[in-house]
């Protein structure tokens, strides 16, 4: 990469920021809203918010975004919804992969650390540590309990980003344990652009261009028991694999 190119991307990540935070501020009324509603609604207000946040980023920033559908999507059933995971944009792109489903996501304790922003991601988010096994097993029960509630769930089930140059990282068992256990289908999302538009390496590399996200077929767990989760962990990882080959992630050398 060039010296220009570096500066202008170090001025870009600043820009961006900038309006990730004039955005937070001005829609944190409405978030404090969503706090004094209960769980189930206020979680889905916030959601909604939080669609409204990341389509303004994308806008402002020169995103564009686009789904694809390798076959018809039901946005009238529940999923147990993975993707991969290879940037600081794959949230922001699960709230504009998902628009039409309610949905919690599992996300990293340590990110409520993060000031305003935590608070908001801790209403939000489904928290696990992975380091601790009882808290990590409070989390399995918090995400059965929303689909339960016929909300979907969304797991990046390498846990964290990939830093390999392979199409994707190991696989925890926790997507596929809940999936069995709830008999609920499994919905692969693969998120092709995100490293190249902020890559994991450095919070300034933000950059406009496109973002992609495709939705792979479905896998039914129906019948299937917990003897079954390393034969769907692999069935799941080879098909978003070849569909990251397929697509030419940029970052598969």
């Amino acid at each position: 990469m060039s010296s220009l190119s570096r500066i202008f991307r170090l001025i870009f990540s600043i820009y961006g920021f900038l309006i990730f935070l004039v955005l937070m501020f001005l829609l944190l009324p409405l978030f404090i809203y969503s706090f004094l509603l209960n769980e189930i609604k206020g979680g889905n207000v916030l959601y909604k918010i939080s669609r409204f946040w990341a389509d303004a980023f994308f806008f402002a920033t020169g995103i564009t975004y686009k789904n694809i559908y390798e076959e018809k999507h039901d946005t009238n059933k529940q999923y147990i919804f993975v993707s991969n995971h290879i940037s600081y944009l794959d949230i922001p792109m699960m709230m504009k992969a998902i628009r039409r489903q309610h949905v919690r996501i599992l996300g990293k304790a340590e990110m409520t650390k993060v000031p305003i922003f935590g608070t908001i991601y801790k209403k939000g988010a489904v928290l696990v540590d992975r380091e601790n096994p009882g808290k990590r097993s409070q989390s399995i029960k918090s995400l059965i309990y929303f689909l339960h509630k016929k909300i979907s769930v969304f797991i990046c089930p390498e846990g964290t980003f990939n830093m390999t140059h392979k199409p994707l990282k190991n696989f925890y068992d926790g997507a596929f344990k809940i999936a069995i256990q709830t008999q609920m289908p499994i919905k692969p999302i693969l998120f092709l652009d995100t490293y190249d538009r902020l890559n994991y390496k450095s919070i300034f590399s933000l950059n406009p261009g496109k973002c992609r996200s495709v939705y792979l077929s479905e896998t039914s767990t129906s019948g299937l028991t917990i003897n079954d989760v390393p034969m769907l962990k692999e069935k799941i990882f080879r098909q978003m694999e070849d569909g990251l080959k397929r697509y030419n992630a940029s970052w598969i050398k």
